[in-house]
C-alpha cells in the first residue's frame, strides 16, 4: 500500500433509532484492515439506545437534522480525513472496503468509488430485493457512490439540502460531469431485516413524493432512475429471468406495484399537471 496507509479516511454514519443495527455496523468499521480511519455518526434525535451504543465505539457523535442530507454534509464538515465514505447504519462493511479504496482511488486517481453492495434480509421480499440489486451490479445508473475525497465532496457543494432520497444519486451524477467514477472490489452488505411489501411500497411512495426536485433537476435521468418497469439492467440479465422464472415474476410484479407507488407519491406532491409537465420535460 506504501505511502496510502498514511491517509486518514473519516467513515461516516447517519442515524435515527437504529440501536438494532449501529452495533453491527460500528463493529464492522473497527474491524476494517485499514486502520487510519475515524468513525462520525450524526444522528437525528433518536429515542433509543443509538446514541449510547455509538458513544463506545467514537466520541465523535453529534445531533443534528431535519433529514439525511444535512446529517451527511454536517458529518463532512466534522471530517478530518482526506477521504470520507457516507453509510447506513443497516449497512456492514466487508473486511477490506476501505484498503480497496484506497488502493484504488490512489493508483488510478479517482476521485468517487462506488462501493458495491449486497442485500441481505429475511423473508421472501428480501429474496426479491437481493434479486434485483444482482441485475444492477456495474451499472453507475443506479448503483452509489459513497466514497468521496473530501476536497471534491465540498467543491460541488455535498449533498443537496432540498433532496432526501435522491440525493444519493444526484451528487455523484454532478461531479461525473468532471470526474471518472471508479469502483471497488469489495462490498458492502445491506441489511434490510424481514422487508415487507408494504414497507416497501411506503419507502417507495415516501422517497418519490420527495422526489420532484430532484426530477426538474434532471430531467434527463427520468427515464433512466425513474424508470422502474423497463430498465436496461433486467434485458442484460435476461438469463436470471430463465433460470428464477417464479422469482423473475414477482420482480416484475412488485417492479409494478412499486410504479404505481411511486408516480402516487410524486403527483401527492406536483399535481396531476406537475407531473405531465415533468414527463413533457423529460423528452426534451
Amino acid at each position: 500500500m506504501g505511502q496510502t496507509k498514511n491517509l486518514k479516511v473519516s467513515v461516516i454514519v447517519t442515524t435515527k433509532n437504529e440501536e438494532k443495527n449501529i452495533g453491527r455496523f460500528l463493529e464492522s468499521v473497527k474491524e476494517q484492515t485499514y486502520k487510519n480511519l475515524e468513525i462520525i455518526v450524526v444522528d437525528n434525535n433518536s429515542l433509543d439506545k443509538t446514541k449510547k451504543i455509538a458513544k463506545k465505539y467514537t466520541s465523535k457523535v453529534y445531533n443534528k437534522g431535519p433529514e439525511r442530507s444535512a446529517q451527511r454534509n454536517f458529518g463532512a464538515e466534522k471530517a478530518s480525513g482526506t477521504y470520507i465514505i457516507i453509510l447506513d447504519a443497516d449497512m456492514e462493511l466487508t473486511s477490506r472496503v476501505v484498503e480497496d479504496c484506497i488502493e484504488i482511488a490512489n493508483s488510478k486517481n479517482y476521485k468517487v468509488l462506488v462501493i458495491p453492495e449486497r442485500t441481505t434480509g429475511q423473508g421472501y421480499i428480501s429474496k426479491v430485493r437481493q434479486f434485483e440489486r444482482e441485475m444492477y451490479m456495474g451499472d453507475l445508473t443506479i448503483e452509489v457512490a459513497r466514497f468521496f475525497e473530501k476536497k471534491v465532496f465540498f467543491k460541488f457543494g455535498g449533498y443537496d439540502l432540498n433532496l432526501t432520497g435522491p440525493e444519493d444519486y444526484d451528487l455523484p451524477y454532478r461531479i461525473s460531469k468532471k470526474y471518472e467514477i471508479g469502483r471497488s472490489n469489495e462490498y458492502i452488505l445491506h441489511h434490510e431485516g424481514c422487508l415487507t411489501l408494504k414497507k416497501l411500497l411506503y419507502k417507495k411512495f415516501y422517497y418519490a413524493s420527495m422526489g420532484s426536485v430532484y426530477a426538474r433537476k434532471h430531467p434527463e435521468l427520468i427515464w433512466v432512475q425513474g424508470n422502474l418497469l423497463f430498465r436496461k439492467a433486467y434485458l442484460r440479465n435476461w438469463k436470471k429471468f430463465i433460470l428464477h422464472p417464479f422469482l423473475g415474476s414477482t420482480f416484475l410484479f412488485i417492479k409494478f406495484l412499486e410504479t404505481i407507488w411511486a408516480v402516487s407519491g410524486f403527483i401527492s406532491s406536483v399535481g396531476i399537471l406537475g407531473f405531465i409537465r415533468v414527463v413533457i420535460s423529460s423528452f426534451k
